[in-house]
């Protein structure tokens, strides 16, 4: 059994959905729906915190496009968490995302205080 988690917080204006486990066929269904949750209950400011999920495969950037997508459609916004170092030295899918050339498309932060922050900058894709 594959061990797949989602939690969520509120950090002000932000609700973050921390991620852990592997994002695949089986499980990105899982991150689509608690991010539509997320824009149906009225909020539209929304950091993933992907520092925990140690493999992400098609499924799992599809939904990590279309949550840049739906969140774009609403006038929200859509922050992710890929730290450089950490487990498996780095973020997999920061790699995954960065070797399909479509980590430009994503306002990425190293951890949770920077990605909520009004006046943080992103990391250079």
């Amino acid at each position: 059994m594959v061990s797949f988690h989602v939690t969520d917080q509120e950090q002000g204006e932000w609700t973050v959905l921390r991620v852990s486990g592997e994002l695949d066929l089986v499980t990105s269904p899982v991150l689509r729906q608690r991010v539509h949750d997320v824009v149906a209950d009225g909020r539209h400011s929304l950091v993933l915190d992907l520092s925990e999920v140690w493999f992400c495969d098609s499924s799992g950037v599809g939904v990590l496009i279309a949550a840049r997508r739906l969140l774009r459609s609403c006038q929200g916004t859509l922050r992710l968490i890929l730290p450089a170092q950490g487990a498996a030295d780095g973020s997999h899918v920061n790699r995954v995302l960065g070797a399909l050339g479509v980590r430009r498309l994503f306002d990425i932060h190293p951890d949770v205080t920077s990605a909520v922050s009004d006046d943080s900058r992103p990391l250079s894709a």
